[in-house]
């Protein structure tokens, strides 16, 4: 159908329909729809019908809006409206890709469209397709040359192509048409000029770069960034002395800079460790209360004048009350100081209870009581760095005995048994923190934590719900805010009990916020070349490229990909016939006292079922509420996440893949990207892709035992698959004998035995194989994983708990509960305050109540603490 031009009445009707939009008066859009379409000449105006889906889109209601626009743009195909409202639509949706090719049809028929210019640059910036955004970019400069939006997208565009020295010609160009008087102060302009002088940094133009600066200062506000810019590129062009110059005033100006004193350094060339020192010498006596000065040092000095620096850092410290003291030294703990820093503060607590000075001969000066209780607050936590746990208690109880109000040592204490590898007891105290102030959000947030680590995710709940907002529950508003790190530990949590379900829920509610911040760009790409702010849109921009590296995505993604494994190896089922054929070997007694039991299970399941209906209908008018007020919101609500849904799924390792690509892409340098991989490829049979992973994941830690645990079921899987097509069997035998020098797998894994025959993880992984190719050798395999001789490295709690852990799984033979108890006993009196080895029975004692109580079933297997 040809299109139809609208007589001067309905033309003017179709002009307040944009506006409309435009102001997001979306019900009035529709009542000029309605006049226009009720005319039967004008029913099926194509730019009506597009306009009218796209205003009920914006109310939520997509498909009639999809409907509607169809229809308007097979009404009318050489409408630029039509094309560019179906553009709209798609990116709406999301379909970024869908959207781009609509705006360019649209442009077909009106190329000097500056909206739709303006929308497709939006989405190319977005999709990064950077050489169709600087195409795009150019149009609009030659459209609109008179507009600074114009040649700065046009600069950045080139700029990310990484075309520097074209972007500073146009950046200048720019510049030049700018009439500013030097002595007026301009934020946008010293923006400019800023963002011009990264660009000729970034092109490596470091002269060009010190000239330019040099002689557009006095026009640029952040005086701090010049400073710091100059002192940069001194060193660059190795003007060591005006560099030098440089860091002197802006060790002036913060003495506690860490990277000032660096770029002194770099500029004073220091030869030798004695030279060194002495600048740091010099910062003392000119900034005498600096504790940075003081500590840097630390990490180059050896020997006496390690002890002689380290000595006057600490007391200084300890004097003045600074917690932080032992989190500033940790960086040194790799090195042989420990031994030196734990001889002195040992030494000071002795003298310190006998006297009340940190030596003998300190002419009488007295320290008061509060030194003591820094100094016992530092020892608690070197001694729990270094893993004497008995001692570090020891000193934590005496600082809380001394001062029992001080929440810093409750924190340590809870600190001190997290590492013990008793996360309930942690738990508690960090709840008796938590207790002592109860406004603090730190600790606070510190408790809930600690309560999801034991898996009281109820109670970490309640917790968090004393900051959330009233009216909505905790765990709603802190999705609302998008609070990842009790996310990631509640999914955890979930998942070390089996709720897969409500873990996976978690794990795509932190997918989705990542989604979230993505699609935020949107509201930058125009605002930031509006206000200039051009170095942060670049940064921002270079973050948003890599941001699914930040841990957070990183937990999510592998607990989720663990998730979906075990759902591919063990689908859930429905377990009622399994329940009928348990109770009916139960007694006449023991069924009514288990039928009793159930049924207050589900009256209490019942009450907190209305309880959370309350609350859910209460959300729903907040949802409804909000939604009124702010009917713009495109797209309407998402699909809501249903965690019965969510562990019913029904391919899993397909849902695995989607939060594996990302990782792959960006996650490259992580030995547990490839090897999450392999199991995922393994299961899909999918051998080149398996062969990829383990060479990937080889080439980061050939030694790694998991890796070896791959390899083994690797070369297995191709011994045993004949049906693989001649040119895979060939290739994969090929590169396993070159990357590896043995497909054999039983001689491979032995290799490795003899190679870390000293290593309690590498043990266990050859054990576990071990058994997995040879069933028969049961006995041997247990035995060489539950070796706890005390020249074997690597052993920590950690360890040894996967030890136990395979023992129970049946990683190890399935006849090994002889086995697991004499082990857990002798790991038990290794660790005693760790809660894996306990007795059976003492974990399901123990619980951990929100008011700060323990209530325990059974203490005597408990340590004393002093």
């Amino acid at each position: 159908m040809p299109s139809v031009t609208l007589p001067p009445k309905e033309n003017a009707l179709f002009k307040r329909i944009l506006r409309c939009y435009e102001h997001k008066q979306y019900r009035n859009g529709l009542k000029f729809c309605k006049q226009i379409l009720s005319n039967p000449k004008f029913a099926e105006h194509g730019e009506t019908l597009a306009m009218k889906g796209l205003t009920l889109n914006c109310l939520g209601k997509k498909d009639e809006a999809y409907d509607l626009v169809r229809r308007g743009l097979r009404n009318d195909l050489k409408s630029h409206v039509c094309w560019h409202v179906y553009g709209l639509l798609q990116r709406s949706d999301k379909k970024y890709d869908e959207a781009i090719k609509c705006y360019r049809n649209a442009l077909k028929w009106d190329k000097d469209n500056l909206q739709i210019l303006r929308d497709l640059s939006l989405l190319q910036i977005q999709m990064r397709d950077l050489e169709g955004y600087r195409e795009t970019r150019y149009q609009l400069l030659q459209l609109r040359p008179a507009q600074r939006a114009s040649w700065i997208g046009y600069a950045i565009a080139y700029h990310l192509l990484e075309d520097y020295e074209m972007a500073a010609k146009i950046v200048e160009e720019f510049r030049k048409t700018q009439q500013t008087s030097p002595d007026k102060v301009d934020y946008e302009y010293s923006e400019l000029l800023l963002y011009q002088n990264q660009v000729l940094r970034e092109a490596g133009l470091f002269k060009e770069a010190l000239d330019h600066l040099t002689s557009h200062e006095k026009q640029i506000c952040d005086k701090l960034a010049v400073e710091e810019t100059k002192g940069e590129l001194f060193l660059k062009l190795d003007r060591s002395a005006e560099a030098a110059e440089v860091y002197q005033n802006l060790l002036e100006r913060n003495p506690e800079n860490w990277s000032y004193y660096q770029g002194l350094e770099r500029a004073l060339k220091p030869a030798n460790a004695e030279e060194r020192q002495q600048i740091y010498e010099e910062a003392w006596v000119k900034f005498p209360k600096g504790l940075v000065p003081r500590r840097l040092p630390l990490n180059f000095l050896t020997g006496e004048k390690f002890r002689e620096c380290v000595d006057r850092f600490l007391r200084m410290n300890f004097s003045k009350g600074c917690p932080p003291v032992f989190t500033t030294l940790k960086p040194l703990y790799h090195d042989k100081k420990v031994s030196i820093i734990e001889d002195l503060v040992v030494g000071y607590e002795t003298t310190l209870r006998s006297c009340r000075m940190f030596d003998q001969n300190d002419d009488g000066k007295t320290e008061p009581p509060t030194t003591l209780l820094w100094v016992q607050y530092f020892l608690a936590q070197h001694f729990d760095h270094v893993g004497q746990t008995s001692l570090a208690l020891e000193y934590i109880n005496a600082a809380i005995e001394s001062t029992p109000t001080l929440i810093e040592l409750f924190v340590v204490k809870a600190k001190i048994y997290k590492h013990a590898g008793n996360i309930r007891e942690a738990a508690r105290w960090m709840d008796e923190a938590q207790a002592l102030d109860t406004a603090d959000r730190f600790i606070n947030s510190k408790c809930a934590k600690y309560l999801l680590k034991a898996g009281m995710v109820k109670e970490a709940e309640e917790m968090c719900s004393k900051f959330t907002r009233e009216g909505t529950s905790a765990v709603e508003n802190l999705n609302e805010m998008q609070c990842m790190w009790f996310q990631t530990e509640c999914a955890l949590a979930y998942k070390s009990i089996n709720k897969y379900g409500e873990a996976l829920k978690k794990c795509h509610e932190i997918e989705r916020h990542f989604v979230e911040i993505t699609d935020d760009q949107f509201d930058f790409h125009t605002y930031c070349m509006r206000k200039m702010t051009l170095r942060s849109y670049v940064d921002l921009l270079k973050l948003e490229d890599v941001l699914r590296m930040h841990p957070f995505y990183f937990k999510a993604a592998r607990t989720a990909i663990l998730i979906y494994l075990s759902l591919h190896d063990n689908p859930l089922t429905d377990d009622n016939k399994e329940k009928q054929d348990d109770n009916a070997n139960l007694s006449d007694k023991e069924l009514k006292k288990l039928r009793n039991k159930q049924r207050r299970a589900q009256k209490k399941a019942q009450q907190e079922e209305e309880k959370k209906n309350a609350e859910k209908e209460k959300q729903l008018k907040n949802q409804k509420k909000r939604k009124d007020e702010d009917e713009e919101e495109i797209g309407g609500f998402k699909e809501e996440l249903i965690p019965e849904k969510l562990a019913r799924v029904e391919n899993p390792l397909e849902e695995a893949v989607k939060f594996l690509n990302p990782l792959k892409t960006l996650v490259k340098n992580k030995i547990e990207t490839h090897l999450l991989a392999f199991e995922i490829y393994l299961r899909k049979e999918k051998y080149l892709l398996m062969l990829q992973s383990v060479k990937r994941a080889y080439s980061i830690d050939p030694s790694n035992p998991w890796l070896h645990q791959c390899l083994v079921r690797f070369f297995k899987g191709v011994e045993d698959k004949k049906a693989l097509p001649q040119a895979v069997q060939t290739v994969l035998k090929q590169e396993i004998t070159r990357l590896f020098g043995e497909n054999d797998p039983k001689i491979f894994n032995k290799n490795f035995l003899s190679k870390h025959a000293n290593s309690i993880p590498h043990r266990l992984a050859a054990a576990k194989m071990m058994f997995y190719l040879e069933p028969s050798s049961e006995s041997t395999a247990a035995e060489l994983a539950t070796s706890l001789d005390e020249s074997l490295t690597g052993r920590t709690t950690e360890n040894c708990s996967e030890v136990v852990q395979a023992l129970k799984d049946g990683s190890l033979g399935s006849e090994q509960q002889k086995v697991l108890e004499s082990y857990r006993a002798s790991c038990h009196s290794l660790y005693p305050y760790a809660l894996a080895f306990m007795p059976p029975g003492y974990q399901d004692n123990t619980a951990v109540t929100t008011n700060g109580d323990l209530s325990s079933g059974d203490h005597e297997d408990m340590p004393n603490e002093m």
